[in-house]
């Protein structure tokens, strides 16, 4: 077996982490973006709805057509523990399939050329990454599976109950990262509110924000995926305390009609979903994202009519748009008799897309004439004398872009992957523009 290496990861960022441990365990292995030259392809799958699913499928098959002889092609991930038996006959393609407790013995199983699924989850404890994609930013998974029961998520089926890393574990993670330069942090897993009440600590995220702000080298961090009942205004005020995690709150409340989550099986109410919205936003600087799930069985169109409302009117800075999926093991997949038809869903989405551009322009307008900190990218795509930059605050590759047409010192050059204030100038379709101060 040859040592050229050719990785694609497909689905969320915490699916990302979990290719990086692979990555972790093949460093002997060397990279390549040409998938018809490596001797070695692995698809890190996801299998969370159909769209993700199909996807995952047509990159498996396409990387097979246009792969050379004697290579191996490895599927990993969510999609392959879910449909192991299934996969595993009708996909003679590939070579070892694995789910998603394997990931750190990724070198065994290529060495033995076998499949292999271990009955538990992979939990991060220890092991060593390759970080992909920035110099200076870094996912940390919080915790594995998910104790809600949503009516339309079929992960718990796949990935079990809720286990959380301890806190030095991640902290030990993150202490290695900040040694090798990075300085910004996003904490991920299913339901992050939720981290270590598998271990009977109610509020856990609290007790990370204090763990992680004993790090010196940590200059940025923040949470992704707080879950609506599992998330308390105590929590809230820790994060507006901190001088390290940003006021950044990405909340997928799914919907807003009190029926609806109801039937979603979400735990919370509209009047509480409101209130923890509001307390968000009343925090200085807050950046606020959601998501929201249009077609689910049982959505009327009086209930869909007033979550359109509130996404246009609440002041969301980001939201999500997902048409359900109907996936077998959930809830609402044997809700036959309040099944939606397709076109009807796909309508509303496209209703919805059009408020959520709507909101993004609102949110990106009521940046310029901001002081903000931003950090260097690289050279952007639209043209050569253009800088790529985000704001500090978001998140990376989902919150946008900001192009760097303007400094304060000519002279001086810009450094990628430093931090440095700017100030906003315009917006460019649904990209910003900024000077940078980088005159000291």
């Amino acid at each position: 077996m040859g040592n050229k290496l050719h990785v694609v990861s497909l689905g969320c960022n915490k699916n990302l982490v979990d290719t990086e441990v692979m990555m972790g365990r093949l460093k002997n292995f060397s990279l390549t973006d040409d998938n018809a030259d490596a001797d070695v392809i692995i698809v890190n799958t996801c299998g969370f709805i159909d769209a993700a699913k199909e996807e995952s499928v047509n990159t498996i098959l396409n990387l097979h057509d246009a792969r050379k002889e004697d290579s191996i092609l490895v599927v990993a991930g969510c999609l392959s523990e879910r449909y192991r038996e299934e996969l595993a006959e009708e996909m003679p393609e590939v070579d070892i399939f694995t789910g998603v407790g394997d990931y750190e013995r990724i070198d065994e199983l290529l060495a033995a050329k076998e499949s292999r699924f271990s009955d538990e989850v992979y939990l991060i404890d220890g092991a060593e990454r390759v970080v992909t994609g920035s110099t200076y930013h870094a996912y940390i998974k919080l915790s594995e599976g998910c104790n809600q029961a949503c009516s339309f998520c079929a992960i718990p089926s796949f990935k079990g109950k809720l286990n959380s890393r301890s806190l030095d574990s991640i902290a030990k993670e993150v202490e290695s990262l900040v040694k090798q330069g990075y300085y910004d942090f996003s904490f991920i897993s299913q339901d992050s509110s939720s981290y270590l009440r598998d271990q009977n600590i109610q509020d856990g995220l609290s007790l990370l924000i204090q763990r992680i702000e004993l790090i010196e080298g940590v200059k940025s961090a923040r949470i992704l995926y707080l879950y609506p009942s599992t998330t308390t205004i105590k929590l809230l005020q820790n994060i507006g305390r901190s001088k390290i995690f940003h006021n950044y709150f990405d909340m997928p409340i799914q919907h807003i009609n009190d029926d609806m989550l109801r039937i979603m099986k979400r735990g919370f109410g509209k009047d509480k979903t409101i209130e923890l919205l509001d307390y968000m936003k009343s925090l200085p600087n807050s950046f606020i994202r959601t998501s929201f799930i249009v077609g689910h069985p049982g959505e009327t169109s009086e209930m869909f009519e007033e979550m359109k409302e509130f996404a246009e009117n609440f002041g969301f800075d980001r939201i999500n748009i997902f048409e359900y999926s109907d996936e077998e093991t959930t809830f609402a997949y044997d809700m036959k008799d309040k099944k939606i038809d397709k076109e009807i869903i796909h309508d509303r989405a496209e209703i919805l897309a059009e408020v959520k551009a709507e909101v993004l322009q609102k949110s990106l307008m009521a940046e310029i004439g901001k002081e903000v900190e931003l950090v260097i990218d690289g050279e952007s795509d639209e043209h050569e004398f253009l800088l790529s930059a985000k704001e500090l605050i978001w998140a990376p590759d989902i919150d946008g872009e900001i192009y760097v047409n303007d400094r304060t010192d000519d002279e001086a050059e810009l450094e990628f992957g430093k931090v440095y204030k700017a100030k906003i100038t315009s917006v460019v379709g649904d990209i910003l523009t900024a000077t940078v101060d980088n005159s000291k």
